[in-house]
Order: structure tokens, then C-alpha cells, then sequence
């Protein structure tokens, strides 16, 4: 309890508690500085990473051991190193390795707690020290820290005596691991050399431990803040499957393990232990949810299948209705490519197998021994993704059931499945920055005339006047015509008295342009003129003419688009036809709203963020597949090249900041037959809503009527 005052405020002792606004002050006589932020604001806060693991190994078991730990636990660890005095020829592939230069068991303890502290000591609150002889159960690692203090000095392992030392002084024993928090490290830091100099030991956790104790005076304990650092010493000969101990059931640590198929024995054995825990956990929280739910207004009625896992999608009209898949063991009636039967191959195959298979495993653990079912045929298959809860699935099979007598009897049942969706990652991604420069391409054609000007007003307005680094440059296609007669009648005259405007108003900007002569504009070709004439680390941006430029969209394009990784096509937002749209009413304000004005149009890919470099790796690739059919490039998009012959991410995804005015696009009849009718689709699709549609249809025929 903490002192009061005599009028019973709060006294001295209270004041750490007390908030207490401190008033900011910028003292005038100084200049301003622009303050710099930190990359992450996980970094700003002072936020930490909360494990990181070291494993210690040798040339000799770093291709056996070494690579079996990688193998069970690595990828249940944020961080894991290998720690070695001397490397191989070959790293094994997935495992980053830290090779010191020497084997002495001493020396490289030396060098791993110098280089952990070099260059992770900042960046994570603990530090578990492993050598690659032992197998600990990760999730259980991660779990006990989970539980730790980070604000005492804590060194956390199996307690070992010293060899004729003091009989309270403990050391941990390396080969069951051992914690060690970052506040001991960096206090551990600056008697490293001293240690190294000074204190005499054949075993590497001794000479640690001694040093932390002889300098620090902390010792080593198996317990602390109730958590206890459980740990299993194996015999010779040990059947892990066979160990049924208390002790070796609780162990986070186990060693030693002599070899690799001991370590994924161990694994396995532990992985069952702690699935069957997971089952038995779900079990117990079904019931006690069971027995909620009659206490709930809904009743038993408001209790979901499977429970536990959230309710299925409700729609609120036949628009929202989720379509169920048919399938069979051979074919599937819902094909990619819009086809109506296709053979079921593939992920689709494998996951029908397993499907059945989990079936026919749930219906012989419910009825067993009384009954065993097998599988006759599949009759009817149904399936479906409900983005609530995961895959749904209703299977009408023919099943042969066995009574313990040896009776068989052939009935058809019908089971249903779920698939939930499982705990969601995020997957590590390269960093990327708002700064990178963006060139704006934009091809036009003599149809594109009228849009121009608008195009450029938007260009200026919110990249030249916001100062915004982004570039422009102008692809004038010309037909072989208008070509001839440019000399005497140039039709992009008007753009480029435009482009002229502009350069005067901005004095630093330049907008060049490139002329191009052809009858058919393919843009993969188009883009081939563009990319010879720009540097490799070029970020493009491929413009349509109907585009309205803004920051955010640019700052999105940066974002979303990495070199070597990722290239991004957005999905732009088209506005509908006013005229049918509104049929003679006030168009609506600036705020759209985009449930009624328009769509997004994902028949067009005319709009697409990557890199240069990453154009002419894949356009590398296509020219040697097709060779010198220069002619199958009529046929494809930036897109196409990118899906069919880059190894990159494609990122396509709606984007409302891209907004585009209704216009009818005319589409090129020399195009190939699917361009072409991707461009009708999206022109018909963006005339009007169904519902603006059938009442522009409704008023005319009470027109014709009367």
C-alpha cells in the first residue's frame, strides 16, 4: 500500500501512477528540423521481436542434426541461426548459417553471444541458446516466454552443479537449451572479453555460466515466475513411442538425440501429443458452448454447425447467394474457364480424395465396432466457399456397411463437411517506399482525341501542382494514313500544343513523346518502344486515357508494386451512362456513390504498375518462345506476358481511387478475337446497373404503349 496524505489524496508515493502531460517547446532562436522517421513504426515505439533462437553446430552433424532441426522446429521459430566454427563445401538449402572460423568449443560460444548481441541484441526480448543434438518442442518455447517478464535478468534452463565449485552457483546445461533474456546480454556484453581471458573451461555452458555468475552474480534456475523449464534426459536405446512418463510427456527439452531419425521420432511424438491436446481442447470448448447456448435468447435454435465455427453466410438477396459447385470423382461442372464439365485433376482432385476419406474416418469412429463402412461411389458432390467459415461441403455416397457378424448391407448417405478456414498469416513481403519515381504512359489513338485534355488537366492538377515524382510521356499511334499526311495534316496537333502549354506553365517539367505507325496497336509492342527507351530500374505506369491521376493511386502503385516480386494490375472504377443512369436528373455530387454510378470493370487491363526490369525479363522469355511470330503478339496484353511467362507475384485487385467517366471505347476488329470481345464486354457492362437497365427498359415500353 502506498502512503496517503492527510486529506486522503494520494501521496508522494503515488506519483509514478499519475499521468502528466508534458507541453511541447520549440525554442524560436533555432532553426526547424525536419524530424526523421524510422522505417517501422515498430521501431519508433521501441517495440522488440520476442525470440530469437541460436543453434549451435559443427562441419561434422551440420548436414545431419543441424539439418533435422531445421526440418521439425525452424519453422515454428520467428528467427533461428546456425552457429559453426567451420563450414562445408555445401549449406544445406533453407538454413542460415554463421561459420566463426574456429572449432574450439570456447571460442565459438565467445563469438555467438558477440554476434547475437552485434546484431540482434536490439531487436528481441529473449534469446534461446540450442545445440543441434536437442530437440525442444517450439510452441512450447514460444509459449513459456510468452509468460516471462522482459524487465528482469533471467538465465533459464536445466540447473547443473559445478564440477567442485560453489554448491549455490548453477550453470545451464547447454544440451537441453537454455533462455537468456536481452537485458542479461547486454549487461553480459562488456565482460565477454573478460571471460574469454580470464576463466579457464573445457565445456562451453560452464564457461558461460561461470561468466554470468562471476560478473553478474546471477545463477541458473529451472523455475521462475511459476513457469518451469521442463526437460528429459533419453537413455540409450530410447523408443520415444514407447516412453510414457510423466516427465518426458511435460519435457520443452530433450537430449540427447544421437541421430536424425531420432529427432523426427521425437517429433512425431510430440506433434501427436500436442494435436491430441488441441482435439481434447476443442472438445471442451464445444460442450461448455452447448451449454450456453440455452442460455442465450436465440436457445438451442441459435446453436451453429459445426460448433464452434462461425454460421454460414445469410444473404440479403438473390444477388448475394453463394452458387454450389457440382462435382463427381471424375469431372467437375463448374470449370475456370467457364467451360460446363471439365476432368477433375489436380488440387480439386486431391481435395475431393481427402474429402471422402474424411468422411468415411468420421462415420467408422461413430459407429465402430458396431458397423465399418466402405466406399461404393460417389453419387453426387457438392461444394462451396463461404468467406465467413471456409469450404462447405455435402457428399451423397454409396457406402457398404458390415455388422460384426459379417451382415453387409448397401445404403446411400448423405454427409456434410466443413473446411474452416484456418488461422490467417501474413506473408513477408519486400519493403518497398513512397518515394520511387513513377513514369505515366500513355498510348493514344485518333479516338482518343476528346479525352486528352481532360486527361492532362487531371495530370497537372494533382501531380505537377502537388509536386508529386511522377513523369509523363505521350505514345502518339498513328494509322499508316494519317501517317503519310502527317507533313500537311498532323492529327495529334492539338496534344501537342497542349503538352507545349504545359511546359511553359511548368518550366521544370519536359512531357516528351514517342511517334508510332501501325494499324493494329498491340501492347506488348507498344510497350517494347517505351521499355528500350527507359533505364531497367524504371517503375511504369501504363495509363489509359479515361484515367483521372491522383496521389493516392500513385502512392498505391508504389506500394503495391516490388522489383523482382510483384507486379500490379488494378481494377479500375467505370462510371455508368448519365443518360441511363439518371434519365434526365440531377447527376449526383462528387462524393460517388459507387453502389449506383458504376462498376468495376474487370474486363479491362489496360491500367498496370511494374517495373522495367521486370518487363524485359519476361519479354525475354516470350520472344524465345514464339520465336519470330511476331504475329502472336496482336493476341496478348502486358498482362498476358506477365501471367504466362514471369515468375512474379500479379497482384489484381479493385482500386476506387482510379476513377474513370463513362465513354464508349471502340474496339479494334484487327485485335485478336478475344481482345475484342473482352472490349465489347466492357462496354455493354458499363452501360447501367441491372436495375437502371429493366427501368430504362420498363419507361419505354410504357412509352411505345400509350
Amino acid at each position: 500500500a502506498r502512503p496517503e496524505a492527510a486529506d486522503g489524496r494520494p501521496g508522494r508515493g503515488h506519483e509514478d501512477f499519475r499521468p502528466r502531460i508534458v507541453p511541447y517547446y520549440r525554442d524560436p532562436n533555432k532553426p526547424y528540423k525536419k524530424v526523421l522517421r524510422t522505417r517501422y513504426i515498430q521501431t519508433e515505439l521501441g517495440f522488440h521481436e520476442r525470440l530469437f533462437v541460436a543453434v549451435l553446430t559443427s562441419k561434422a552433424t551440420l548436414n545431419t542434426l543441424a539439418v533435422a532441426v531445421n526440418k521439425t522446429v525452424a519453422h515454428h521459430f520467428p528467427r533461428l541461426l546456425y552457429f559453426t566454427g567451420l563450414r562445408s563445401a555445401k549449406v544445406p538449402h533453407g538454413m542460415v548459417l554463421v561459420a566463426h572460423g574456429d572449432e574450439r568449443p570456447i571460442w565459438l560460444m565467445y563469438e555467438t553471444m558477440q554476434y547475437i548481441h552485434q546484431h540482434f541484441g536490439s531487436d528481441y526480448d529473449w534469446f534461446y541458446v540450442m545445440q543441434d543434438d536437442t530437440y525442444a518442442q517450439a510452441e512450447q518455447v514460444k509459449a513459456l516466454v510468452t509468460h516471462l517478464s522482459i524487465n528482469q535478468d533471467v538465465y533459464l534452463g536445466r540447473a547443473e552443479e559445478f564440477i567442485g565449485g560453489d554448491e549455490q552457483a548453477r550453470y545451464c546445461h547447454g544440451g537441453f537449451g537454455y533462455l537468456i533474456s536481452r537485458s542479461l546480454l547486454l549487461k553480459l556484453h562488456p565482460h565477454l572479453d573478460s571471460c574469454r581471458n580470464e576463466i579457464l573451461s573445457v565445456r562451453p555452458d560452464e564457461w558461460l555460466g561461470r561468466c554470468i555468475i562471476d560478473f553478474l552474480g546471477i545463477t541458473c534456475v529451472s523455475q521462475l515466475q511459476g513457469q518451469h523449464y521442463h526437460t528429459y534426459e533419453l537413455a540409450k536405446n530410447t523408443e520415444p513411442e514407447k516412453e510414457e512418463e510423466e516427465e518426458f510427456q511435460a519435457a520443452l527439452a530433450v537430449h540427447p538425440v544421437s541421430d536424425m531419425t531420432l529427432m523426427y521420432r521425437l517429433h512425431k511424438h510430440f506433434s501427436r501429443i500436442q494435436l491430441d491436446r488441441a482435439y481434447q481442447e476443442i472438445q471442451d470448448l464445444q460442450m461448455q458452448i452447448r451449454n450456453l447456448t440455452s442460455l442465450t435468447p436465440a436457445g438451442e435454435a441459435g446453436l451453429t454447425w459445426p460448433v464452434g465455427i462461425n454460421a454460414p453466410f445469410l444473404p440479403k438477396s438473390r444477388f448475394e447467394v453463394i452458387s454450389w459447385d457440382y462435382f463427381t470423382e471424375q469431372h467437375l461442372f463448374s470449370c475456370p474457364d467457364g467451360s460446363p464439365k471439365c476432368e477433375l485433376s489436380g488440387a480439386s482432385k486431391a481435395d475431393v480424395s481427402e474429402i471422402i476419406e474424411s468422411a468415411l474416418e468420421q462415420l467408422n469412429s461413430r459407429y465402430q465396432p458396431l458397423l465399418r463402412f466402405s466406399k461404393r461411389q460417389l453419387l453426387n458432390g457438392y461444394r462451396r466457399f463461404d468467406p465467413t467459415r471456409g469450404m462447405e461441403y455435402t457428399l451423397d455416397l454409396l457406402l457398404e456397411a458390415v455388422t460384426q457378424k459379417g451382415h453387409s448391407h448397401v445404403l446411400a448417405k448423405r454427409v456434410s463437411l466443413v473446411r474452416p478456414l484456418s488461422k490467417v498469416e501474413i506473408i513477408p513481403m519486400p519493403y518497398v517506399t513512397e518515394a520511387t519515381r513513377v513514369q505515366l504512359v500513355l498510348p493514344l489513338t485518333v479516338q482518343d482525341l476528346d479525352f486528352v485534355a481532360n486527361f492532362l488537366d487531371m495530370f497537372a492538377m494533382n501531380t505537377l501542382d502537388t509536386h508529386d515524382n511522377a513523369l509523363l510521356t505521350l505514345l502518339f499511334i498513328y494509322h499508316p494514313y494519317d501517317a503519310q499526311r502527317v507533313s500537311q495534316v498532323d492529327v495529334f496537333a492539338g496534344v501537342k500544343a497542349m503538352v507545349g502549354e504545359l511546359e511553359k506553365r511548368y518550366a521544370e517539367v519536359k512531357i516528351p513523346w514517342i511517334s508510332v505507325k501501325t494499324e493494329v496497336p498491340s501492347q506488348v509492342k507498344l510497350m517494347d518502344i517505351v521499355s528500350k527507351k527507359h533505364p531497367v530500374d524504371t517503375l511504369f505506369f501504363l495509363a489509359s486515357v479515361w484515367t483521372e491521376i491522383n496521389m493516392d493511386f500513385l502512392n498505391r502503385c508504389r506500394m503495391n508494386t516490388i522489383s523482382n516480386w510483384q507486379v500490379f494490375f488494378p481494377v479500375h472504377f467505370q462510371e455508368f451512362n448519365p443518360a441511363l443512369v439518371y434519365r434526365g436528373e440531377q447527376t449526383a455530387s462528387s462524393s460517388t456513390d459507387f453502389l449506383r454510378d458504376g462498376h468495376f470493370d474487370r474486363y479491362s487491363f489496360a491500367e498496370a504498375c511494374f517495373y522495367n526490369s521486370d518487363y524485359m525479363t519476361a519479354r525475354t522469355k516470350l520472344a524465345a518462345d514464339i520465336l519470330d511470330h511476331d504475329e502472336v503478339l496482336e493476341s496478348m496484353e502486358v498482362f498476358d506476358v506477365f501471367l504466362h511467362y514471369s515468375g512474379l507475384h500479379l497482384f489484381r485487385a479493385v482500386e476506387p481511387g482510379l476513377v474513370q467517366k463513362y465513354a464508349l471505347r471502340s474496339c479494334n476488329p484487327r485485335l485478336s478475337e478475344e481482345l475484342y470481345h473482352r472490349c465489347v464486354l466492357s462496354n455493354l457492362e458499363g452501360l447501367a446497373s441491372r436495375s437502371h437497365l429493366a427501368m430504362a427498359l420498363f419507361e419505354q415500353e410504357q412509352a411505345n404503349s400509350t
